[in-house]
């Protein structure tokens, strides 16, 4: 299992202040430096927190570490103000993976996966724009046979199944929703394979729920970002992108 770690938190807290700290750069530096697979970012439309300019910047610099660079949206997203649009994103910044997330702009942050039908041929047209670019695509999903069958279909190279139920079930105890849930992902993670998919799993994914999300089978990669920004106020940054990639490679 690879680490990609979504630096939109550290967006964020910059954005709060108006300048350049904390430096969106400086902290992909450092998780670069300390050893991780790769870096997500997710821009918004409004730029609430990652900008284009920031996932320009971002794909450079793993570009030029040789590590991957996960660009993630919406790719219906059009260009409005300083926002370039998802599609020109992938342009400019040409990025090892594109996740496509269902998302808009009333939502806090993505809560559920693509729904099978909703706009099939548009979504064909974007994954065939992809192909001469060489960026392997990822397909957000709920965690079900049909969503991975869909993808499938479409003809993605990935899922990324969404772990936000996963993990809320996990955290308050509810042992009958938890257990549907991961047998729900194990039935994911072996259909997805049967069908030559790569699995990626992200969404309030941390130090507690990962090893039980290594229990449900093999996982390529998560996507984690907010809880790594949470438990590095209490670990410190250094030793929170530790503790992270410890657990993952307990899983390889």
């Amino acid at each position: 299992m690879k680490l990609s770690v979504n630096l939109n938190k550290i967006a964020l807290i910059r954005n709060s202040r108006g300048n350049d700290n904390p430096s969106l750069t400086d902290y992909a530096y450092k998780c670069i430096e300390l050893g991780v697979d790769g870096l997500t970012l997710h821009p918004r439309p409004d730029h609430r927190h990652a900008t284009s300019q920031d996932a320009i910047n971002l794909s450079k610099l793993c570009k030029e570490n040789n590590i991957e660079f996960n660009l993630e949206g919406n790719p219906f997203t059009m260009p409005k103000g300083e926002f370039i649009g998802f599609q020109e994103l992938c342009a400019h910044t040409n990025p090892e993976q594109v996740t496509l997330v269902p998302d808009d702009l009333q939502q806090i942050t993505s809560d559920h996966g693509w729904q099978p039908g909703f706009l099939d041929d548009e979504l064909n047209k974007f994954i065939r724009s992809l192909k001469d670019s060489n960026a392997r695509t990822s397909l957000f999903i709920d965690a079900n046979v049909d969503s991975v069958e869909y993808a499938q279909e479409i003809g993605f190279d990935r899922i990324e199944i969404y772990t936000g139920p996963f993990a809320k079930f996990l955290e308050e105890e509810d042992h009958v929703n938890l257990s549907m849930c991961k047998s729900n992902i194990i039935e994911c993670i072996n259909s997805a394979k049967k069908s030559m998919l790569g699995v990626n799993a992200g969404h309030d994914l941390n130090l507690d729920n990962l090893p039980h999300l290594i229990e449900c089978g093999s996982v390529d990669e998560v996507s984690i970002g907010h809880a790594i920004i949470t438990d590095a106020l209490k670990f410190g940054f250094d030793d929170t992108i530790m503790k992270y990639i410890r657990t993952v490679r307990n899983a390889q």
